[in-house]
């Protein structure tokens, strides 16, 4: 039901969980943002958070470095 043009923007977003209302205001400040800053209609904007957890992160060394306390 939305009217996209070629300027459509498709963002993932990799976070720990947090709040519906935090998530709701992320996305409408983006929407804001990305309008008044870069000219994208609100309309041509896709966002899809996925959750994960601190062991769900190694950078490297096959270690879980928050896990572990080295990050």
């Amino acid at each position: 039901g939305f009217n996209r043009t070629k300027n459509l923007v498709v963002l993932s977003v990799t976070s720990k969980s947090r709040p519906e209302e935090k998530k709701q205001k992320f996305y409408r400040l983006l929407a804001e943002r990305l309008e008044s800053e870069c000219g994208i209609a609100s309309t041509d904007l896709i966002v899809s958070i996925v959750e994960n957890d601190n062991a769900d992160w190694s950078f490297g060394l096959g270690e879980a470095q928050i896990l572990t306390g080295k990050l």
